[in-house]
C-alpha cells in the first residue's frame, strides 16, 4: 500500500513539473503586477485580479469570498488527465437518478453546475486529475472548503482496504514537490460531504490538484461543488498602532506576541520567527534525534517516523510541520488492534527548575478515530498534574496547542498519547521558551508508574463496578455495567463534576473550557461550559463534541441552558455527526442580537444508527464583550426502543400532533407539519393540519425525506392502510409508502411519481403479515423533483385486506390482478424483464417503470389458446363508472387482445383489438353500469406468431360515465390527458386544479363547466418558464386517423403584456412529425375564450397543448377547461362551437369598479361632457358589450396554422 502511495505522489510531482503554466489566465482590469494575481487578496477596485483562480473573487449565490461555486464557469480548474477519464462541468440528470448528484450544493436543485469525473475505464485502475491555476502566498490560516459528491456502485465498499475502494484525494504542488493535503473516508454513502483541508503557509506559487483513483470495475463518479478559500491572504498591512499585548511584523502587520516564535509563520515574513528573536527558544523538530526528550517503555510506545516512510493511509499525517514537507520527522503512534485497552504512550522532558514563566508549544495531529487522545501533564513528586487534553478527530491538520507553566517545584513535562481504533496521534514541533531552565543538580523527580493495561480488550470499555462490556454498548441510552457507569459521561451534565465526557475539538483560536458563573444567571449555574481564547491558528468556530452515542429512538431529543451575548456576526449551533453516512448536519442554530440572549432549547434528534456525536459551535469576537456558555445538557427519551403512548397509533389526522408518526431527521429534506404555505388545504376540515414536503424550497438539500412510524408489534393478518396525498407542481418528485420489517429488506408497497395536481386523492395499500418480525412503515418523498409539493393527511388502518384498487400502475406489485389460462400474464420493467415487451413503461415512460405483459408467440401461447387476467371485484359507488386503462400490442401477429366486464358471472365483451398502430401506448375506457360487485377480465389469445406480445398499464376507475376520447371537463380527473415525463423535452408539467384561490399556484377563480369556484381546470403557471424548462406539454391520448374533425376548447390567459414573450398552440403529432395548426399569443384576457380548431390527420395522432416561450421573463398563468374533441364532424357543422368569452369574477369585479367610477364622472360633469361621453362610449363598444355572438374575431387560416390575435382591450 505505501508503495502503491509512493507511485501515486510521484506521478503528482511529474505532472506538476509538467503541465504548470507559467501565468493564469484571469481578468485584470487594473492590471496588478503578476505577484499580485491570486493571493486571495484584492488589489483592483473590483477585485478581478482574483477571477479565475481555482475561485472568483466572489460567490453571488453563496455570498463569499474567493469561492468557486461553477454557475458561470470553472474558474480555472483544468482536467489535466491523459486518457478519456477526467473531468468536465455538468448538471444533475434527473433521467439517470442514483448515477450521480440529483442536485447541485450550491442552489440545491438539477440547475446548479459542479465538476464531475466521466468515462472511467471498465478493466484496470484509473486516475482522473484535475488541477488549478497557479495561487500564490497561502497564509497560515489558509482553509480549503469543498463538498464532494460519491455515487456508483462502489459508494458503501465497507470493509474493503484501500486499493478497493475509489479514492478522492487533495493535494497541493509547491516548487518540486507535491504534499497531499487531504483525502475520502473510508465509509461515506450517497450524498453531499464537506471536505476541509489546511494547507499551512505556503511561500511565492502553487497548484492544487484533485484525483479521483477507482478500482476497476467500480464505476463511481465524484463531484465537486462550491469551493472554498477561507482567511487564505497574508495579514492586511494597517497603519494603525498595535496593542497592547501585540508587536509589529516587519512587513507592517500586527501580530500578538504569545504568537512569536511558536514555529509557524504568521506575519507571512517569517519575522515573527527571526533566529535572533528566538535564540532563547528551544525547538525540536525531531529531524535529528529527540533532543533530550525520553519515550517510555511500551506498549504502546511512540516511532519517529517520515509521512515518506508510513504510506498514505486515511489517519497518518501527510507531512510534518518543520517543514510542510512528506519527508520531515515527528513522533506518532497508532492504534493497535491486538493491545489491551488504558495504555498511553509517554514522552518526557528533561527536569526543569521552579519557574513561573515556562511555556510549551507544540504541534499536534490527532486523526481517524473519535477516541483518540493527547494529554499534556506536569509532573513533580511522581505525582502528574494535567495541563491540557485533547479528544476525538481533529482532522487531517497540525493543530498549535500552548501550555503556561507555574510550578513551585522541579517539574518534568509529559505528553501522552493514545490512538483510538483507526486512528493515529503525532506531535512534531515542540518549543519550549527561555523560562524552562533545565535543573542542573538533578533532583530526583520520577514519573508516576504508568498505569496498569485495563482487563478489557480494545473493543471494550470497563465499568466502574468491575467487568467489561463491549464498547458499543456504552453510551446506548441504556444501563449495561451493574452500576449503571456506562451511562455516566454521556453528555448529560451541569458540569459541577467536570464536562460529563463533552471534550473540546477546537483547531482555531477559540475554544470550549469549563468555567464558573460569575453573575447571578437563572439559565447557567455553578459550574459552564464556555467559550474562551484558544491556542489553535486557524479562523473559525470554537467546537465540542459529545462521546460516542447511540442507537437512538425516533423521540429521541436533547435540552440544555445558553446563554450568547454578541453581534450579529455570532453564532451558537449544534450539530449532529454521523459517522455512518460520514455526513454532518445542523440540528439547531441561534443567532447573536447585540445584547444577551438566555433560554432553554429542546432540539429534536430522531433516530440515528450509533455511532453519531453532537456538536457545540460557536463563534464570537471574544476581544469585546461577547460571550457564549451551555449549561444542564440532558438526553431525553433516547432509549432505541422507547415506547411512547401513541406509538401504535397508525391512524392519524394530525390535527392534534404526528400520532404515532416521526420525522427522519438524519436529512434535511424534511416533512412539515402544517396548515398549509399557499398550497392548499388540509383534507380533514379544509382548515387544519397536514404534513408536506416542498421541494422547491431552498436549500433543501437531501435525497429523500422520511416519515417514519413507530415499531410497530409483529403482525399475522392482513390489515389495510388508506391516506390521502397530494402531488402537485410542474416538477414534483416521487411519493413511496414502504413496509421496513425489523431484520428484512424494505417492501414497497405503493408508489406515484409527478404530478397528480392539487387534488387530494385517496390512495390505499395492503400491509403484509410480518410472521414474527416486527416492522415500521414509512412514506418517503425523494428529491428527484425540484417544482411543486407533496401533501398527506388522514392515515387510517383498517382490519383485512383493501380490495381492488382503483388505481393501479403496476409499480409495486400486481394490484391483485389474478392470471389464468394457458399463457402467463407477468409484471416486469423493459429493465429487468425477461418476456419481450414495451421499451417504456407508461406510467413513468422509462426502463425502469413496470408493466404487465404476455408473451403471445406461439410457444408461449399456442393459436386460439388464452391466457386471462381478472381483477378483485369493483364495489359501484354510483350509478356508472368509468374504466379506464393502456394497452400495447407488438408489431407482427400478437395474437388479440379482449376485455370484459362480469357482473353475477356474465360477461360482456367491451374491446377487442388485433392490431395497432405505431409503437406506443393507447388508451381505452369503458362505462360501466354495475348492479353490484363487478370485475374486468384481460384475455390474451393466441395467433401462432413466431414472437409477440401484449402489455398493460396505468388501470384507473372512477365515478361518472366515460366521456368521449380525448374530450374532457376536468371534474374527476384528467380523461388521459397528461404531460410526459421525458426530461429530454425540457417540458414542465400541467397542474390540474380547482378555482380555490392557492399562492403557490395560481388560476382562474372559478373554472368553465360550473363557474364555479369549486369546478377544475388545468392551469399552468409561466413563471416557472426557463433554464428549468422551456416549455409545459399537455398531450391527449393516441387517436386514429382523422378526417374532418374539430377540437373545442376553453382557455384562459392571465398574463401581462409587457412580459409576453411567448404564446400557447395546439399542435398535432404523428409518425410524420408535428404540424403547429393553433396559436395564441401570450395576453391579459377577460375571462374564459373558446376556440374550435378543426383537426385532420392521416395516419394515428396526438393532440398536444404547449406553452413555449422565446425569452424570459414570461409572467402569467394559462388555464384549459372543457376540452371537447368531435371525430368526423367539422367545427362548421356543430352547434356547440363556442363563441363567446365568460367573464371571471375578477373581471365582474373590474367592471363593476368601473361603472361606480363612470358615475362619479357623469355626477361631476356638464351635460354636454355627458353626452360626447356616451357617443364615444358607443363608439367604442367591443362584441362581447353589444352581446353579439359573432364567433370568433381576427382569425386568420393558413394550411398549417391558425393565428388568433387578442382583441383589442385584453
Amino acid at each position: 500500500m505505501a508503495a502503491g502511495g509512493r507511485a501515486m505522489l510521484a506521478l503528482l510531482v511529474l505532472l506538476a513539473r509538467t503541465v504548470l503554466p507559467s501565468g493564469s489566465v484571469v481578468v485584470n482590469s487594473c492590471s496588478s503586477a503578476a505577484e499580485q494575481l491570486c493571493n486571495f487578496v484584492c488589489d483592483c477596485s473590483d477585485c478581478s485580479d482574483e477571477n479565475q483562480c481555482g475561485y472568483l473573487w466572489g460567490s453571488a449565490v453563496l455570498g463569499t469570498p474567493f469561492t468557486c461555486d461553477f454557475e458561470d464557469s470553472d474558474c480555472g480548474w483544468q482536467d489535466v488527465g491523459t486518457s478519456t477519464y477526467g473531468w468536465v462541468r455538468g448538471r444533475a440528470s434527473l433521467a439517470k437518478w442514483g448515477m450521480g448528484p440529483h442536485s447541485d450544493h450550491t442552489v440545491g436543485t438539477d440547475l446548479g453546475w459542479f465538476l464531475v469525473t466521466m468515462s472511467p475505464p471498465a478493466k484496470t485502475t484509473a486516475t482522473a486529475w484535475l488541477r488549478s491555476p497557479e495561487m500564490r502566498e497561502a497564509a497560515a490560516t489558509c482553509e480549503i472548503r469543498a463538498w464532494y459528491h460519491l455515487s456508483g456502485r462502489c459508494e458503501s465498499t465497507q470493509g474493503l482496504n484501500q486499493t478497493e475502494r475509489p479514492v478522492l484525494r487533495l493535494a497541493v504542488a509547491h516548487r518540486d514537490g507535491v504534499v497531499e493535503l487531504w483525502q475520502s473516508p473510508e465509509h461515506s454513502r450517497v450524498g453531499w460531504h464537506p471536505l476541509v483541508a489546511y494547507s499551512g503557509r505556503i511561500v511565492e506559487q502553487f497548484q492544487l490538484i484533485f484525483s479521483l483513483t477507482q478500482p476497476p470495475t467500480c464505476g463511481a463518479e465524484v463531484a465537486l461543488d462550491d469551493i472554498m478559500f477561507r482567511n487564505c491572504g497574508l495579514p492586511e498591512v494597517g497603519q494603525q498602532a498595535c496593542g497592547a499585548q501585540e508587536r509589529r511584523c516587519h512587513r507592517g502587520s500586527c501580530l500578538a506576541q504569545r504568537r512569536f516564535c511558536d514555529g509557524t509563520d504568521d506575519c507571512g515574513d517569517n519575522s515573527d520567527e527571526g533566529a535572533a528573536q528566538c535564540k532563547n527558544f528551544t525547538c525540536c523538530s525531531f529531524d535529528y534525534d529527540l533532543c533530550g526528550w525520553e519515550m517510555a517503555a511500551g506498549p504502546p510506545v511512540w516511532g519517529r517516523n517520515t509521512s515518506l516512510n508510513l504510506g498514505t493511509s486515511y489517519s497518518i499525517p501527510t507531512r510534518d510541520h518543520s517543514n510542510n514537507s512528506r519527508a520531515g520527522f515527528f513522533l506518532h503512534v497508532s492504534s493497535d488492534p491486538t493491545a489491551q485497552a488504558g495504555g498511553t504512550a509517554q514522552l518526557s522532558s528533561p527536569t526543569f527548575q521552579a519557574t513561573n514563566s515556562c511555556s510549551l508549544v507544540l504541534y499536534c495531529h490527532l486523526h481517524g478515530s473519535a477516541t483518540s487522545t493527547l494529554s499534556i501533564s506536569y509532573v513533580t513528586n511522581s505525582t502528574k498534574h494535567l495541563m491540557r487534553e485533547k479528544t476525538g478527530d481533529l482532522g487531517s491538520c497540525w493543530v498549535r496547542e500552548r501550555v503556561d507553566f507555574n510550578v513551585a517545584d522541579p517539574f518534568k513535562v509529559l505528553i501522552e498519547g493514545l490512538a483510538g481504533s483507526g486512528g493515529t496521534v503525532a506531535v512534531d514541533d515542540l518549543i519550549l521558551s527561555q523560562g524552562c531552565v533545565k535543573e542542573q543538580e538533578k533532583p530526583l523527580v520520577t514519573l508516576p508508574s504508568q498505569a496498569r493495561a485495563s482487563p478489557c480488550a480494545a473493543d471494550e470499555v470497563a465499568c466502574d463496578s468491575g467487568g467489561c462490556i463491549a464498547a458499543e454498548l456504552a453510551c446506548d441510552f441504556a444501563h449495561t455495567c451493574a452500576d449503571g457507569s456506562d451511562e455516566e459521561r454521556c453528555g448529560t451534565t451541569n458540569f459541577e463534576s467536570g464536562a460529563g465526557g463533552w471534550h473540546d475539538v477546537s483547531v482555531g483560536r477559540l475554544r470550549w473550557a469549563l468555567q464558573k458563573v460569575t453573575e447571578s444567571d437563572i439559565f447557567l449555574t455553578g459550574t459552564f461550559l464556555a467559550l474562551q481564547t484558544g491556542e489553535g491558528q486557524m479562523v473559525g468556530p470554537a467546537k465540542a463534541r459529545s462521546p460516542l452515542l447511540g442507537p437512538s429512538g425516533p423521540a429521541c431529543t436533547m435540552e440544555m441552558s445558553y446563554h450568547i451575548h454578541s453581534d450579529p456576526q455570532g453564532f451558537l449551533a449544534i450539530n449532529v455527526a454521523d459517522h455512518t453516512t460520514g455526513s454532518t448536519q445542523l440540528v439547531w442554530q441561534t443567532q447573536g442580537r447585540g445584547s444577551t440572549t438566555r433560554g432553554h432549547v429542546r432540539v429534536p434528534l430522531g433516530e440515528r444508527s450509533r455511532p453519531f456525536q453532537v456538536e457545540l459551535l460557536a463563534l464570537v469576537d471574544l476581544q469585546g464583550s461577547a460571550s457564549v456558555g451551555v449549561d444542564n445538557v440532558t438526553f431525553e427519551q433516547c432509549y432505541h426502543d422507547v415506547v411512547t403512548p401513541t406509538a401504535a397509533e397508525l391512524s392519524c389526522n394530525f390535527e392534534r400532533g404526528m400520532c404515532g408518526w416521526y420525522q427522519d431527521l438524519s436529512s434535511d429534506f424534511k416533512w412539515v407539519h402544517s396548515t398549509g404555505q399557499g398550497q392548499g388545504s388540509d383534507h380533514t376540515t379544509g382548515s387544519g393540519y397536514f404534513l408536506s414536503v416542498d421541494a422547491s424550497v431552498p436549500w433543501s438539500h437531501g435525497q429523500r425525506a422520511l416519515l417514519l412510524s413507530s415499531h410497530q408489534e409483529p403482525a399475522a393478518a392482513l390489515r389495510c392502510l388508506s391516506f390521502w396525498y397530494r402531488l402537485a407542481g410542474p416538477q414534483i418528485g416521487t411519493l413511496s409508502l414502504k413496509l421496513w420489517p425489523e431484520g428484512g429488506e424494505e417492501e414497497v408497497l405503493w408508489t406515484r411519481r409527478g404530478t397528480q395536481g392539487s387534488i387530494w386523492h385517496r390512495a390505499r395499500a395492503t400491509l403484509p403479515s410480518t410472521g414474527q418480525r416486527r416492522y415500521r412503515v414509512a412514506f418517503e418523498v425523494l428529491h428527484d423533483g425540484f417544482l411543486g409539493d407533496v401533501g398527506l393527511d388522514d392515515i387510517t388502518q383498517t382490519a383485512g385486506p383493501c380490495g381492488a384498487e382503483l388505481s393501479c400502475s403496476f409499480e409495486v406489485e400486481g394490484c391483485g390482478l389474478a392470471a389464468s389460462g394457458e399463457g402467463t400474464w407477468q409484471r416486469q420493467s423493459n429493465g429487468t424483464g425477461t418476456t419481450a415487451g414495451p421499451v417504456a413503461d407508461h406510467t413513468t415512460g422509462t426502463a425502469a417503470g413496470h408493466y404487465m405483459v404476455v408473451n403471445t408467440g406461439r410457444v408461449s401461447l399456442p393459436a386460439g389458446h388464452t391466457a386471462a387476467l381478472t381483477s378483485q371485484p369493483y364495489q359501484p359507488s354510483v350509478s356508472a363508472q368509468c374504466l379506464a386503462f393502456w394497452y400495447q400490442l407488438s408489431p407482427g401477429t400478437p395474437g388479440s387482445l379482449r376485455v370484459f366486464v362480469e357482473q353475477s358471472r356474465v360477461r360482456r365483451k367491451v374491446l377487442s383489438v388485433s392490431t395497432m398502430e405505431g409503437s406506443s401506448w393507447h388508451r381505452s375506457h369503458v362505462t360501466v353500469q354495475p348492479d353490484g360487485d363487478w370485475q374486468v377480465v384481460f384475455e390474451a389469445v393466441g395467433a401462432g406468431g413466431d414472437h409477440g406480445y401484449i402489455a398493460l398499464d396505468d388501470l384507473h376507475v372512477s365515478e361518472g360515465a366515460c366521456p368521449k376520447p380525448a374530450s374532457c371537463d376536468f371534474e374527476q380527473d384528467t380523461c388521459g390527458w397528461s404531460s410526459p415525463l421525458d426530461p429530454r423535452l425540457h417540458s414542465l408539467a400541467w397542474g390540474w386544479k380547482s378555482g380555490v384561490t392557492l399562492a403557490k399556484y395560481p388560476g382562474p377563480e372559478q373554472d368553465h363547466t360550473l363557474g364555479t369556484r369549486n369546478g377544475h381546470y388545468m392551469h399552468f403557471d409561466t413563471s416557472v418558464l426557463g433554464a428549468r424548462g422551456t416549455s409545459a406539454l399537455l398531450e391527449s391520448p393516441p387517436l386514429p386517423a382523422a378526417t374532418d374533425s374539430c377540437l373545442r376548447f376553453w382557455y384562459h390567459m392571465d398574463i401581462p403584456e409587457h412580459l409576453s414573450s411567448g404564446e400557447l398552440r395546439v399542435a398535432l403529432r404523428g409518425a410524420g412529425g408535428q404540424r403547429t395548426v393553433w396559436s395564441v399569443p401570450g395576453h391579459r384576457g377577460r375571462g374564459w375564450r373558446g376556440a374550435a380548431v378543426p383537426v385532420q390527420s392521416p395516419g394515428e395522432f396526438q393532440i398536444s397543448f404547449e406553452i413555449t416561450t422565446r425569452r424570459w421573463p414570461m409572467e402569467g398563468t394559462v388555464a384549459l377547461d372543457d376540452i371537447m374533441y368531435s371525430a368526423r364532424v367539422g367545427c362548421h357543422s356543430s352547434p356547440e362551437s363556442p363563441v363567446e368569452e365568460k367573464p371571471s369574477g375578477s373581471f365582474v369585479a373590474e367592471v363593476a369598479l368601473s361603472v361606480l367610477l363612470a358615475l362619479v364622472i357623469v355626477a361631476l360633469g356638464a351635460a354636454g361632457g355627458w353626452c360626447w361621453l356616451k357617443q364615444q362610449r358607443l363608439a367604442s363598444r367591443t362584441p362581447t358589450e353589444n352581446n353579439s355572438s359573432q364567433g370568433f374575431d381576427n382569425i386568420t387560416f393558413r394550411d398549417d396554422k391558425v393565428i388568433i390575435s387578442p382583441r383589442e382591450g385584453d
